[in-house]
């Protein structure tokens, strides 16, 4: 005979809440498994559709260099024409490179990590007085640039 919920004691009302919510953790679970999936499934078909785009817009970059090359040779010796553009394409590569350079300087090596790292290192190895250090608050302001 099943006991009324004001006869079942303490104990297994706690086994079945404990029950209920371990059914309730494993179907969240479930579901961001599928979900995740399914994001998985459509991040990938845009990130193929990307590099088509990304491989014909190269090509038309291509036949665009062709035919400025070409428009040139009108009023300009064949050679120089596409070495004009050569040159043109040559400089965009070394500006972007140099940008690239400028941005990698600037990074900040994480130290705000390592310090806090470092912190921890001598929370846990106490010197010989058996002190914790007084961790030193980090006042820094923290940009855009991680730095």
């Amino acid at each position: 005979m099943p006991q009324t919920p004001e006869e079942e004691s303490l104990g297994s009302l706690v086994a079945q809440a404990s029950s209920h919510i371990s059914a309730l953790i494993r179907s969240e679970i479930e579901l961001a498994k599928a979900e995740f999936r399914f994001d998985a499934k459509r991040v990938g078909t845009a990130v193929g559709m990307f590099a088509a785009a990304a491989f014909m817009a190269h090509l038309c970059l291509i036949l665009a260099s062709f035919t400025i090359a070409y428009a040139l040779a009108q009023v300009l010796p064949n050679w120089l024409a596409f070495l004009i553009v050569t040159v043109f394409y040559l400089l965009v590569a070394g500006l972007a490179v140099l940008f690239g350079v400028r941005r990698l300087k600037g990074l900040a090596g994480m130290k705000r990590t390592a310090r806090s790292i470092k912190g921890l290192k001598e929370i846990a190895t106490p010197d010989e007085q058996e002190r914790l250090p007084t961790p030193v608050p980090d006042r820094e302001p923290v940009t855009r640039d991680g730095t």
